[in-house]
């Protein structure tokens, strides 16, 4: 048996942030816990909502302590801010850290036998829907508005943790590509490269069947032929990001990710590294090694990337050049797949362990091993 949860309502394309103030009163909201990070704060991002609810005379709280990775602690502090509130409702403006911590806010503030946040790694047995949340992405990347998972960063132990629970979906996403026109030249193409890895990782991971399937090869064409044009803030490259991007979350949302995942998480928490450059550095590394357990798929991806003549070509062949396509995206948009002078060899044995160890590993086509791990690691020194 496959499950597939989605939102309950999405809004896409230009000028969708329109219908916030009205999702709130129809759904019979009093007062908003509005959740955005300070730099959308600090340059008007956040008030592009927050003006349509001053406009329709909605009260609101702003909670901004939150981090790029966010941690227990911006958490436990969001539960605090919410409760002393008043709010009914969350609006998550951001990206994947804004997403993020407000869903752990939300689940915890509904089940709060789980106040310690560590407890809800994995697929924690929360019994509550969590406290409405309305997102309004703001990156072309994480798709967090359409995922029942959330990432966390537990600094004390130097670690990041992925929580998978259905109770945590918003119920409302706003996908509106102005939204995502500020986006600096960095970090639209790393979180539009994350957004790939999702598609990617999604369509041969273990749990892949047709209806993700489809989700994913259409995510991988979209952003194919979108993100160097949203890297350039083009219209065109922006709406077809903010697309693509979601569509891919529809999919690995319900089937899981992988390794690259896996080992992107513990970059993160090592290195403070950007998630989405992380997932780009690692990709093709990570498909190639992957490439001999994913049958006739490395065709259809490369068939994707806009490879012409796939047909005609070997396995070998369609393997490789799906590799190299993606490498090719990856720098043409700014991001080098290397980490000479980032990775620290004596690091390379507890990073492979927390990767081995990381929620998304067991959905890799291929098995691995820690020692595996670490020498995907050492071939990008």
């Amino acid at each position: 048996m496959n499950r597939f949860v989605l939102n309950e309502t999405s809004y896409h394309g230009a000028g969708a942030i329109t219908v916030v103030p009205d999702e709130i009163k129809n759904r019979g909201f009093q007062k908003a816990f509005v959740a955005s990070d300070p730099d959308l704060i600090k340059f008007g991002v956040t008030a592009k909502v927050t003006d349509l609810l001053d406009a329709a005379k909605i009260p609101y709280t702003v909670y901004s302590d939150i981090k790029a990775n966010p941690t227990i602690e911006n958490v436990q502090n969001g539960v605090a801010a919410f409760k002393a509130s008043g709010a009914d409702c969350i609006v998550a403006i951001g990206g994947g850290s804004s997403m993020d911590t407000s869903k752990a806010i939300g689940i915890i503030v509904a089940n709060p036998e789980f106040e310690d946040v560590r407890s809800l790694e994995g697929v924690a047995p929360t019994k509550n829907p969590c406290v409405p949340i309305i997102a309004v992405p703001t990156t072309a990347g994480t798709a967090a508005e359409v995922t029942i998972n959330y990432v966390i960063t537990d600094v004390e132990k130097k670690r990041k943790f992925v929580c998978v629970d259905v109770h945590d979906i918003p119920v409302v996403a706003v996908v509106d590509p102005d939204m995502m026109s500020s986006m600096p030249k960095g970090l639209t193409a790393a979180t539009g490269m994350d957004a790939l890895t999702h598609a990617i990782e999604g369509y041969i991971t273990k749990g892949a069947w047709e209806l993700s399937d489809m989700f994913h090869i259409k995510a991988i064409e979209i952003i194919a032929k979108s993100l160097r044009g949203a890297v350039e803030n083009t219209k065109e490259g922006r709406e077809g990001m903010a697309l693509g991007q979601y569509v891919a979350g529809m999919g690995f949302s319900n089937v899981g990710l992988g390794v690259d995942h896996s080992m992107a998480h513990t970059l993160s928490a090592y290195y403070d590294m950007p998630h989405g450059k992380a997932c780009a550095t690692l990709l093709p590394a990570v498909m190639a090694y992957n490439a001999e357990y994913t049958g006739e798929k490395y065709r259809e991806i490369a068939r994707a990337m806009g490879v012409k003549g796939v047909d005609d070509m070997t396995q070998a062949e369609y393997r490789k050049v799906a590799v190299d396509a993606v490498r090719q995206l990856a720098e043409d948009v700014g991001i080098q797949c290397s980490l000479k002078g980032v990775l620290k060899e004596e690091d390379i044995p507890a990073l492979a362990k927390d990767a081995y160890a990381d929620a998304c590993r067991p959905g890799n086509p291929r098995e691995t091993s820690e020692e595996e791990i670490a020498a995907i690691y050492r071939s990008l020194m």
